[in-house]
């Protein structure tokens, strides 16, 4: 599987999509690789819940219809507010067989670092164990003893001659890999609660972008854009 994410600018003078976003489809579907896409298109159309539809949209839609993707875009929910510009032109995209795979479509209420919001979605599937050696863990006294005893056992070799210097050199690499392996044991990777107090220290000022943003959306004023800009910009500072 594939994921990635592509920004298609606005004032490119290629048509869509661009070469790279079409090399990389292309790829995936010779390669049989899913592939789920985060696309801020820059472009309007109904078909991904814009309110109308321009000539960048229709081209990338024309191209979307000889493609394997599919447009997972739900209702009509802004993904980009810029002052009294209220639009929906960032695009998920996945692969026809994720369809049953991905769920739970969402523009999120939480307030960004920028003008375009947060999409939120699950990809349901098994991810694999991911373990590691941390070499904190390390028995050192049984890894010098393991390592020493196969460096013992190990055959005649003439370290004048280069035949026996490489073998000399791989038997010794090999000796303190199996050491190694033996005696610092496969480990789940911890995750640390950093991220938990960050988010408790910034929970005041997000609370207050998100008012503000609301706020914006229901007066739909200039004033109330630039507060939310304002607060917005010291939120930056903060994260």
């Amino acid at each position: 599987m594939v994921v990635c994410s592509a920004n298609l600018p606005y004032d490119s003078e290629d048509p869509l999509p661009s070469k790279e976003f079409e090399e990389l489809v292309r790829y995936c579907e010779n390669e049989n690789l899913y592939l789920v896409i985060g696309c801020d298109s820059s472009a309007h159309h109904t078909a991904w819940g814009s309110t109308n539809c321009k000539d960048r949209g229709k081209a990338l839609v024309e191209f979307l219809n000889y493609s394997n993707l599919e447009i997972l875009n739900q209702g009509n929910e802004p993904t980009f507010c810029s002052g009294s510009r209220l639009q929906v032109i960032d695009i998920t995209l996945g692969s026809f067989g994720l369809l049953e795979s991905i769920t739970s479509w969402v523009v999120s209420s939480e307030p960004s670092l920028s003008d375009h919001r947060h999409i939120l979605f699950t990809l349901q599937g098994s991810v694999p164990e991911h373990l590691i050696r941390n070499p904190r863990g390390t028995n050192w006294g049984s890894s010098m003893e393991g390592l020493r005893d196969r460096l013992t056992r190990g055959p005649e070799m003439n370290v004048r001659d280069e035949a026996g210097l490489r073998l000399a050199i791989h038997w010794v690499q090999q000796a303190l890999i199996s050491a190694s392996k033996d005696n610092c044991p496969l480990g789940h990777v911890k995750t640390g609660t950093q991220s938990l107090k960050w988010t408790l220290e910034l929970e005041s000022p997000r609370r207050g972008v998100r008012l503000l943003f609301n706020k914006c959306r229901k007066d739909k004023n200039l004033h109330s854009w630039e507060l939310y800009r304002q607060a917005q910009r010291r939120y930056r500072k903060e994260v």
